[in-house]
């Protein structure tokens, strides 16, 4: 994940008043479980998951392999394991490679996973604006029948949505021109799907035929949907058994999961159609700022499909941390009482993550401290 204010500097010395209005939207896996969850999660009936014998999860599993089109499903404990395990079972032996994008979360976030764990290299394509990457540079990549001194090509990972592009969804036109020219090579395809369900909603194109051709896919249950823990590895029965093989390997068996689990189906229920909310206040937090038209802090509103808004600054004049730390900070004689937590990926770039815990005023409180600040800046650096 990208690195957050809290996390280099601490927000215990700025938050002003016990007054202070604070707006988190570093990240979407901050939220707690839904009283609904709660309610679901006392009353769960559990079993060792690892023997197969916690009906709570067997349910979940085979509800998300339904949703997603495929044979079958296991409950992990996290995507980066999803994405590890998938590598593991598609990248079977020595020697390989897969394909994935320059700004896949599995290259940039995932601690070299595939590399130390599973012993296999990536071969990186540029990821374009829009989350995708060059169909024809994929073709020239792949490494079939190699001779001895060059890895084979044994998998091509995608991320829906993509987070680094700022939450775009895929085009299907592209997932469905990609899967063809991996089959002409036989080459498997994992989807990173984290967020899929967000692009689920902004494309009103059922999770089913946008996995139709992923030879695995998974999604989070703690992004975005409000879970406590947890994400669903999906795919075929044979792919399912060699993950459950690595996933006690890789430490994963968790037993009486059960618990957490019961969280994962109330969100199936009701978590992922208001996924369009969080959409919705992200879009009018990027409008706010656009409308300011400022030259040095901005968004690309189109780019604007989901729960992520990135804002884009002129590191020449303002840097990602002295603006997360402006956002955050409240002084005693500021009219606005209002922090807001964001998160930065690098020194010119700025993240919000929109979620179910905020609010239509936690968004209103948020644009006003915003708009302050940037004609803050503005003001001090002597811009109209």
């Amino acid at each position: 994940m990208p690195f957050d204010f809290e996390e280099v500097n601490g927000y215990s010395h700025i938050h002003g008043t016990d007054m202070t209005h604070v707006v988190d939207v570093r990240t979407d896996t901050i939220t707690k479980p839904t009283a609904a969850m709660r309610t679901a999660m006392a009353v769960a009936e559990v079993g060792d998951s690892v023997f197969g014998e916690d009906p709570t999860v067997n349910e979940l599993e085979r509800r998300c392999a339904d949703l997603l089109g495929k044979e079958d499903a296991v409950y992990l404990p996290s995507g980066t394991m999803c994405n590890l395990i998938a590598i593991m079972v598609h990248c079977n032996k020595r020697g390989v490679e897969f394909i994935a994008g320059d700004k896949s979360h599995t290259h940039l976030f995932e601690q070299g996973g595939p590399a130390v764990l599973a012993g296999v290299q990536c071969s990186l394509i540029p990821n374009n604006p829009d989350g995708t990457f060059s169909l024809q540079e994929v073709e020239s990549r792949i490494r079939i029948n190699t001779d001895y001194h060059e890895p084979s090509t044994a998998l091509i990972i995608v991320e829906n949505t993509q987070n680094m592009c700022g939450g775009r969804v895929l085009p299907l036109e592209w997932l469905d021109s990609l899967a063809k020219i991996a089959a002409n090579y036989g080459v498997p395809i994992h989807m990173d799907g984290a967020r899929l369900m967000h692009a689920v909603v902004q494309s009103k194109i059922s999770a089913k035929r946008i996995a139709r051709d992923m030879d695995s896919v998974f999604f989070c249950l703690s992004k975005g949907l409000g879970c406590p823990m947890g994400s669903v590895l999906c795919g075929n029965k044979g792919f399912i058994h060699q993950a459950k093989r690595f996933r006690k390997m890789l430490g994963g068996g968790v037993r009486q999961v059960g618990i957490l689990a019961a969280a994962g189906l109330v969100a199936l229920d009701e978590m992922i159609d208001r996924l369009q909310i969080d959409h919705d206040h992200a879009y009018q937090i990027a409008k706010a700022i656009d409308d300011l038209d400022s030259d040095i802090i901005r968004v690309d509103l189109e780019s604007v499909q989901t729960n992520i808004v990135i804002i884009h600054l002129d590191k020449r004049t303002i840097t990602a941390k002295t603006f997360l730390e402006k956002l955050a900070t409240v002084s005693e004689t500021d009219d606005i009482k209002v922090s807001v937590k964001a998160s930065a990926f690098n020194v010119s770039r700025v993240r919000l993550v929109l979620h179910w815990a905020i609010t239509n005023h936690d968004v209103a409180e948020a644009i006003r401290k915003i708009r302050l600040v940037i004609k803050k800046i503005h003001s001090e650096l002597h811009i109209k």
